[in-house]
């Protein structure tokens, strides 16, 4: 992503971490951990404090707790899958239908390509949102 919204570090088992905010203003974090060495209690310690250290900074840069960080991501998945059946609903709706104008079709064609880059940028919510006006269009 942008160099000057992102960054790239380690820390002890997290052997990567790279985040950036992407164009919603959403942090997207991605980690590498290593198991420590489950026989050395020091290691384990030192893994256990990486965690919480983790943890902490996550909920500072997100303002949300690790459970509503779980929920806005269920969120978010469940957005992104709505359009998704939202777009094959259309598809097979417009290949059973007979009487369904080129307008009409158009339209929904246009409608899923619009659905379609919105997911591809990660505005899920949007794609959502053009999602249900696809459905009710076709009704």
């Amino acid at each position: 992503g942008d160099p000057t919204n992102s960054f790239s570090a380690s820390h002890g088992i997290m052997t990567s971490i790279t985040a950036s905010y992407n164009e919603q203003g959403a942090l997207v974090a991605e980690v590498t951990n290593v198991p420590p060495n489950f026989d050395d209690p020091e290691a384990m310690k030192a893994a256990m404090d990486a965690r919480r250290r983790w943890t902490t900074f996550l909920d500072d840069a997100t303002g949300y707790d690790s459970k509503q960080r779980g929920n806005k991501a269920k969120e978010w998945a469940k957005k992104a899958s709505k359009a998704k059946s939202a777009i094959s609903g259309a598809r097979h709706f417009m290949r059973m239908s007979e009487n369904l104008s080129d307008e009409a079709r158009e339209q929904a064609e246009s409608m899923i390509e619009e659905i379609e880059a919105a997911l591809e940028q990660g505005d899920n919510t949007r794609a959502a949102g053009r999602a249900e006006k696809l459905s009710k269009s076709l009704q």
